[in-house]
């Protein structure tokens, strides 16, 4: 059974596509870039998970505990006590005082409610920070922005970039 549309809707089908890829691309943008940095900050957090019945298997809900953070740059080693590099190429500050009982307890919102085992959350968010027009400029970026980055800090390369959504990211980086 074939479905037939007329043409209004064929007409109005298109025009609903057609701005729809038009807002998907709009401002997505290239920038060329000469100064440059790469951030990545790698930070640890307890967390605890409390369910309602832990034979169920049901996810419950997290409480978020100490939190420390280190900001790795350009892919050198930051100062201070730190661990690594990881298999990316990261480091990560020493593991956050772990809480205690007592934290826990106070954190537990109703009676029946189980408190999960203490455990580590690892984070990385990735940045790129570049020159223009005078204005410094921080954006959000993924790790093969990052690593592009670090590969081409030592030397200032140029880079190209290609802008996310609104130019509100960085997408990907390619030397000039």
């Amino acid at each position: 059974m074939k479905i037939r549309l007329n043409k209004v809707w064929q007409q109005l089908l298109l025009a609903i596509l057609s701005f729809t890829i038009a807002i998907t691309f709009a401002g997505c943008g290239v920038q060329t870039i000469n100064q440059y940095e790469a951030t990545a900050r790698t930070t640890l957090t307890w967390q605890v998970n409390y369910t309602n019945d832990p034979m169920e298997n049901k996810q419950g809900r997290y409480e978020e505990f100490e939190s420390v953070s280190v900001d790795n740059r350009n892919g050198e080693k930051p100062d201070g006590r730190v661990v690594g590099p990881d298999e990316k190429g990261l480091y990560w500050a020493t593991n956050p005082p772990k809480p205690t009982v007592d934290d826990i307890e106070a954190r537990q919102k109703k009676s029946y409610e189980e408190p999960g085992k203490p455990e580590i959350l690892r984070q990385v968010k990735y940045y790129i920070t570049y020159q223009q027009d005078g204005q410094t400029i921080t954006l959000p970026t993924n790790y093969e922005v990052y690593r592009q980055v670090v590969k081409a800090y030592p030397n200032q390369t140029p880079l190209q970039l290609t802008m996310g959504l609104n130019n509100g990211s960085v997408e990907k980086a390619e030397p000039i």
